[in-house]
């Protein structure tokens, strides 16, 4: 994935004592990512399934995207603290915007709730997609986010090429696409 950020521990020391400086204050931490954009349709989906042998299911031997329904683009909010997070489901395109949205759709229904009174809100991302750290887009639609709520958001981006190391992947992702195996997305409420 390149070469190695020269400065990789010292990011991600100075990432776990904004997380921990959060935290200790009672101020909401959140991570963020994209999963990989699906086909929504009767398309194969990896895996296994268990079910009777009656009751198969059938899927398209293709994954012709004019065959289905369109792409689902999951976008993750995921509490650090509470362990709760929500996913924002896109059918066009993963834009900063869309990110922005979904960050403010959780504020909305969780995490004005879970922290109320919180000023400040750290957002912990990967340095690529809609949501990069060069990304001018990104920047723009979290002040307007950030006036709209009165809250003071800090981003910490991981270095290049470590996004593996996001809470949201192992925290919400990995369950995603464990309930994800072997079944068709057949809508978008799948």
């Amino acid at each position: 994935e390149g070469k190695e950020h020269p400065d990789r521990d010292a990011q991600f020391k100075y990432i776990n004592e904004q997380v921990k400086d959060f935290i200790k204050n009672k101020a909401p931490v959140v991570s963020v990512d994209t999963k990989k954009k699906e086909n929504v349709g009767e398309f194969k989906n990896a895996g296994q399934a268990w079910r009777k042998k009656d009751k198969k299911r059938e899927v398209l031997s293709h994954d012709f995207p004019n065959l289905g329904i369109g792409k689902a683009i999951p976008y993750g909010t995921y509490d650090v603290q509470r362990n709760k997070g929500m996913v924002n489901v896109g059918i066009t395109h993963d834009t900063a915007e869309f990110a922005v949205e979904s960050i403010r759709r959780w504020w909305k229904l969780m995490g004005r709730q879970e922290y109320p009174g919180a000023k400040k809100l750290l957002i912990c991302a990967d340095s690529g997609g809609s949501n990069g750290s060069r990304i001018k887009a990104w920047k723009l639609y979290l002040q307007k986010l950030s006036g709209e709520f009165n809250l003071t958001i800090t981003v910490c981006h991981y270095p290049p090429g470590t996004s593996k190391w996001n809470k949201i992947e192992h925290r919400m992702f990995s369950f995603i696409s464990m309930n994800w195996k072997g079944e068709p997305l057949i809508n978008y409420e799948t």
